[in-house]
């Protein structure tokens, strides 16, 4: 009976054994999850996610190996940011990429999980942080200047189009810049003497509204401002501004890659690497409030060549030697 009763034990033993390494791996802590949170559709970010990766791999992280990458998105529905933004909040994710106006609503719901922002403005002047130095808080992130950039992109579309007098501004006035966008505009066009007609939409009828507006009175050119919806309406754009033969510039080389004119503005994909280089450091232990706002230091100028043809434009030589990508 001894003999037997040690059997049992040692076969109870060997069970019990048999089982550690699948409760070792049990026991093993999950993986931290990132969390995109973005205004518009997953087509938007697609062809960025390659940079995220590569910023999240420069600071030792993997995707699939010791960390995991989610995505929210909105699909132009931004009233649904903030119930997007609760869901990760209760799910206490590690870090959340907060791309535009997705910014508001997750900081609105949370002052503990790090968050990481790319914005078009100044994000002082957006309440986002502190300073750019010293962001305090939960939230730090890429500046693009893309508001800044207004003027700029104003003189580039009158070195294309030299006749140019009359200009369609199209803006989103849902986008936090809007306002300064439009002041710098005004100046900018004051002083090389263009006349300025605004249209404002933030839905994908009232572009249409606009380009069928020009059926009655054509202007010269059309600059787009920057925001969601015209990223997420780059197809729609182009082909209407094709439609009308109206020259266009656009804040987003997404649009001129799908048929529009001309593009000038911040890299999207060296800013998108940036914010999984700073993903990375917030998993290693570093704190939002103490990591300076990056300053996109990478401006791409982008000249759909066949679109130029198509309008009958002749890019000048000088415009053609500082593009950074043209396209054929």
């Amino acid at each position: 009976m001894t003999a037997l009763i040690g059997r049992r034990e040692f076969i109870t033993v060997l069970g019990g054994a048999a089982a550690w390494p699948r409760v070792a791996y049990a026991q093993q802590p999950a993986m931290p999850v990132i969390v995109l949170l973005e205004p518009t559709s997953s087509d938007a970010f697609a062809d960025r996610l390659r940079a995220f990766r590569q910023g999240l791999k420069d600071t030792g992280y993997v995707e699939g190996e010791n960390v995991a990458i989610e995505h929210r998105w909105a699909d132009n529905q931004f009233d649904r940011l903030p119930a997007l933004a609760d869901e990760l909040v209760r799910r206490k994710v590690a870090v959340i990429i907060a791309v535009a106006g997705a910014v508001f609503a997750a900081k609105a719901a949370t002052a503990t999980i790090p968050i990481i922002f790319i914005a078009g403005e100044d994000p002082v002047k957006l309440g986002l942080v502190a300073s750019l130095a010293h962001p305090g808080g939960n939230l730090t992130g890429i500046n693009q200047y893309n508001e800044e950039l207004a003027a700029k992109r104003l003189e580039l579309l009158r070195e294309l189009v030299p006749g140019v007098t009359r200009v369609a501004v199209l803006l989103d006035p849902t986008v936090a810049a809007t306002e300064t966008t439009l002041r710098d505009l005004e100046a900018a066009a004051r002083a090389i003497g263009l006349q300025m007609q605004v249209f404002n939409a933030s839905t994908s009828r009232e572009v249409n509204a606009m380009f069928a507006s020009f059926v009655h009175e054509r202007p010269d050119a059309l600059f787009v401002g920057s925001g969601p919806l015209f990223s997420s309406r780059r197809v729609q754009l182009a082909l209407l501004a094709g439609r009308y033969g109206v020259p266009a510039i656009y804040a987003n080389r997404q649009i001129a890659e799908a048929g529009g004119l001309m593009s000038y503005g911040a890299s999207q994909t060296d800013a998108v690497r940036q914010v999984g280089v700073y993903a990375g450091r917030v998993l290693k232990g570093a704190k939002p409030a103490k990591m300076p706002v990056e300053q996109s230091t990478k401006f791409e100028l982008v000249i759909n060549a066949q679109t130029a043809r198509v309008l009958g434009l002749e890019v000048p030589p000088s415009l053609l030697a500082r593009a950074d990508e043209v396209i054929e």
